[in-house]
Parts: structure tokens; C-alpha cells; sequence
């Protein structure tokens, strides 16, 4: 599966958010997107990083960043998980991977001395010019958000 690169356009898709609308990543043109993949709702990992972008999100947007979610959960477990997690930001589902695909997220993984196919969790931020500023693939789940702020030099209020 090849990784998206600095500079790569960003893979265009339309998916259906956790409030049951589309949405397509043209629609966001002239933004920029912090697009972060996790595996799998209420899983004890992706729940700590869809809290910690929560606790984020005021800083990101003050900088001018949309921020969204990207499983292959359904719908419905995405708006179960947002409600539950108060997230005020959008969770998009891809439950046949083809978005994760495309950006490189969905492939091989080693767990526990197993080799499987599934979501590798990544973050991708999107410029305003559409093209990818920065491609993070194999993140840990815990402290991440604190180094993606770190990297796009936006100050965490509260952490």
C-alpha cells in the first residue's frame, strides 16, 4: 500500500459523518484538515485519542484547523461514540476502507506477533491548497495529539 508523501494531493472523498450528512473533503477546500484514522470505536486506544483531540479542538480551530475522525465503524457507532465522548467534531465512517485505502491507512499490521489486515492508525494533515503537509502512520495512541500539536506549532490550552 503506498503512503501519501508531503506535498501528495490529498485523496478527494465523500463519506457519511456521524450525523447521518455527507461529506466530501472538496467541500472543505480552502481549510485546513487534521484527518485522523483510528481502528475501532470504544476501543480503550482510540477512545484516549478521540479525548484528547476533544480537549484539543478549541486550540486546533483557533488555528484555523477542521478536525475529523475517519473509522470503518457504521454511522450509528460513530454517533454512538461522539455522544458518549461529547466529541464536537465529525466522525466519518468508511466501512468498506476504500478512503483509508487510498491514504495509505488500511494494510498489513503486526499485533502481538500476528500479522493482520486492518486500519493503521494515522493522522494526515491537509493544507488549505488541498495537499498533504504532513502524513503520520503507526501512531500511538497516547500523548499523539500532544506531538501533532507540537509539530504544527499550536499551542495546547489545558494539557
Amino acid at each position: 500500500m503506498a503512503k501519501l508523501q508531503v506535498g501528495d494531493r490529498a485523496p478527494d472523498f465523500t463519506l457519511d459523518t456521524d450525523r447521518g450528512e455527507p461529506l466530501s473533503l472538496k467541500a472543505l477546500a480552502g481549510k485546513k484538515v487534521i484527518l485522523y484514522v483510528y481502528p475501532a470505536a470504544f476501543t480503550p486506544g482510540c477512545s484516549l485519542e478521540a479525548q484528547d483531540f476533544r480537549d484539543a479542538f478549541s486550540s486546533f480551530e483557533q488555528a484555523g484547523y477542521t478536525v475529523m475522525g475517519l473509522s470503518p465503524d457504521t454511522v450509528e457507532k460513530n454517533a454512538e461514540f461522539a455522544q458518549k465522548m461529547t466529541l464536537p467534531f465529525v466522525l466519518l465512517s468508511d466501512p468498506d476502507h476504500a478512503v483509508m485505502e487510498a491514504y495509505g491507512a488500511w494494510g498489513e499490521k503486526e499485533s502481538f506477533g500476528r500479522k493482520t489486515v486492518g486500519v493503521i492508525r494515522s493522522t494526515f494533515v491537509i493544507g488549505a491548497d488541498g495537499r498533504i503537509e504532513l502524513a503520520e502512520y503507526r501512531v500511538k495512541a497516547a500523548g499523539h495529539v500532544e506531538r501533532l500539536a507540537h509539530a504544527l506549532g499550536v499551542e495546547l490550552e489545558g494539557f
